[in-house]
């Protein structure tokens, strides 16, 4: 090995175990070992001034802006009530229609203010059902995680593997490209969870229960504002768009935990102004990447320079609505993951797995690569696994002579749907207490829900995507 790839192997490894730690911030982590790497050479200035300014980290930060912009609005939790008033009726059906529509919601939003908002809404009709909240509150994680496999800006991680790749040479992806995979794995995930997953938590409300929900909600309603809060601070500091597993500060789930935060997401008001210039430019963002008009990067950029001049946010509240710790930490973790690709590590890889897989062909080595993946993203970040499996995906495309795309489309999917344990996700964390679940129980639906999207996925990806 040259000293590049030492150099290289070892930061890896370091930045690895220091997240696997969790005792320092993520961010700080991927810039360390950023920094270590452009002082020994391994990286250029150029390189990580290039990461920097990835379209990755640009359309990111448009995104978190437009996305704090709805969330201000109070138009999420409008929209969520609104469901919940037609669907009451329903009984536990509308419950699963809710369950449903913010799973649809999840492809352009982030998760986490999304089950932060329903998540009570989904517990009080189940108490109302006398029904087990327990049935419902994983699976409501569970799928409106899979919703951010629907579009390229549902979560981070579908970004960073795109950014990736077109750094490797690779055609860059479309907003909706992945959309047909996405559906697949994420209709075939929602199935079992409703035919058996859900069954498997199943349980019967006490009547106090009941009762007390009821009570509850009498007192949410009364205690809710008339008129929207001036200058009021963000009650969650979470990335608005986008899902890596750990805290980017590395400060662990205890506040993740905490129920409280599930009843002050009830507390902001539709400001209908707001709302619809806020979903307007949005809209616009949406349509104008997809009709390729312009890359996603460049439209999000634009939506939010247009929320400022249009005084739908003021350039205060963007501020506070860029995530810089999430951008630095994918930042970094691109530079780490150029190292990877430039000294040929990532080669290297590709050709270890080659001697195992090639036998199997194309589709063989696309099942035991999603499965590795899967299971990386059980143990690290999203980010994390983006970084490590993305360059070896290419090289592995490269050593089969098949088109690169079904391995990255593998990579996003499988980095962004593993569901084994409470902690995969920070929504699996904020229903995990609210539930009063165990760690087993999300191990007991979770092995199984990962065995059918990765069969699902295998299946969906060369239909979508022919090697």
């Amino acid at each position: 090995m040259s000293f590049d790839q030492i150099a290289a192997l070892t930061v890896l490894v370091a930045v690895v175990a220091a997240l696997v730690h969790g005792k320092l911030r993520a961010d700080v982590v991927a810039l360390t070992g950023a920094a270590v790497l452009l002082m020994l050479g391994v990286v250029r200035p150029v390189e990580v001034q290039g990461a920097f300014a990835s379209p990755a980290v640009i359309a990111l930060a448009g995104l978190f802006v437009i996305a704090y912009a709805i969330e201000l609005s109070g138009l999420l939790a409008f929209l969520i009530r609104q469901a919940t008033r037609l669907t009451q009726r329903l009984g536990a059906r509308g419950i699963w229609l809710v369950i449903g529509l913010c799973g649809s919601v999840g492809g352009f939003l982030n998760n986490t203010p999304v089950v932060v908002l329903a998540a009570p809404v989904v517990r009080d009709m189940a108490l109302s059902l006398n029904q087990s909240p327990k049935r419902y509150l994983m699976p409501l994680s569970y799928i409106v995680v899979m919703g951010g496999l629907l579009t390229l800006i549902g979560t981070s991680t579908n970004l960073l593997v795109n950014d990736m790749a077109r750094n490797a040479g690779q055609p860059v992806f479309g907003l909706f490209d992945i959309t047909g995979v996405g559906l697949i794995i994420g209709l075939t995930g929602a199935a079992y969870l409703y035919l058996v997953g859900a069954r498997q938590l199943d349980g019967v409300a006490t009547a106090d229960e009941a009762e007390m929900a009821r009570i509850r909600a009498e007192e949410e309603e009364r205690a809710r504002p008339t008129e929207a809060p001036k200058g009021r601070r963000r009650w969650f500091s979470l990335p608005l768009l986008g899902e890596a597993r750990n805290q980017p500060d590395g400060s662990g789930d205890g506040v993740l935990g905490d129920v409280d935060l599930f009843d002050k997401g009830k507390e902001r008001p539709l400001e209908l102004k707001r709302a619809l210039a806020s979903i307007a430019v949005f809209t616009a963002v949406i349509f104008v990447a997809a009709t390729g008009l312009a890359p996603i990067a460049a439209s999000a950029f634009a939506g939010a320079v247009m929320l400022i001049l249009l005084r739908v946010i003021s350039a205060e509240e963007a501020y506070a609505g860029l995530r810089p710790e999430i951008l630095l930490l994918i930042a970094g973790m691109v530079v780490v993951g150029m190292a990877i690709e430039v000294t040929g590590l990532a080669e290297a890889g590709a050709n270890s797995l080659i001697g195992v897989i090639e036998p199997l062909g194309p589709l063989g080595a696309l099942i035991i690569f999603y499965g590795v993946t899967l299971f990386a993203t059980e143990l690290l970040s999203n980010a994390t696994v983006a970084v490590l499996i993305t360059p070896i995906a290419v090289a592995l495309a490269d050593a089969l002579g098949v088109d690169a795309r079904p391995f990255l489309v593998a990579v996003m999917m499988a980095a962004s749907a593993a569901f084994a344990t409470p902690f995969g996700y920070q929504t699996n964390v904020l229903v995990f207490q609210m539930g009063n679940y165990t760690y087993m129980d999300f191990v007991r639906v979770g092995i199984p829900l990962n065995l059918i999207t990765w069969a699902a996925g295998c299946i969906a990806i060369p239909t979508f995507f022919p090697f």
